[in-house]
């Protein structure tokens, strides 16, 4: 999304133990919201204390029915989160925080609503043959830009905090501080 917009950057990966860290966020009792703003300040942090310039971290969690899911492991696990999908709304909590020097400078946490359509078994096992395994980079097992939008009725806010990234939120912070032209 940064690329296509056109913005510079480089990625670094955090120095983040993810499933532990989520492990840890899950026991203390921490809601969906709360447990991707952790995710994403503990990524932005990791890599700023060693890098110059704004750092941009970001998670996304996916809750419904008061459980949260995480990105299937296997094809047979997506067809289980799609089946637990299938006809109902869930949240897709997307948190984005920018990290400078060590500290913390901006977050944002938007929480778009998905209703998923009552699909059939047949077009489940299609969906899943035709998306591979790209159905194992989402937490929904979906990509909304993609085949996955078939899979919607409506979709209740930010398109681009669905995709994994409050993207206009943090135009407007990157424009505020000469990031981005204004």
């Amino acid at each position: 999304m940064l690329e296509a917009v056109g913005l510079a950057f480089i990625v670094e990966a955090p120095r983040v133990d993810e499933e532990a860290a989520k492990a840890s966020l899950r026991a203390g009792g921490l809601k969906p919201r709360d447990q991707a703003d952790a995710l994403a300040e503990l990524k932005a942090l990791s890599v700023s204390r060693k890098s110059e310039g704004f750092v941009i971290g970001a998670d996304q969690m996916l809750a419904i029915e008061g459980d949260v899911l995480d990105k299937p492991k296997d094809a047979e696990e997506a067809r289980t989160h799609l089946e637990r999908l299938r006809g109902k709304t869930h949240e897709l909590v997307t948190a984005a925080v920018v990290a400078r020097e060590g500290s913390i400078i901006w977050r944002h946490v938007d929480t778009p609503k998905l209703r998923m359509r009552a699909f059939s078994d047949v077009f489940l096992t299609d969906y899943l043959e035709r998306a591979g395994t790209n159905v194992l980079h989402s937490v929904g097992a979906y990509q909304l830009e993609g085949l996955g939008a078939q899979l919607f009725e409506r979709v209740e806010g930010d398109y681009f905090s669905v995709l994994g990234l409050p993207l206009l939120p943090l135009l407007a912070f990157l424009r505020e501080h000469g990031v981005v032209r204004a």
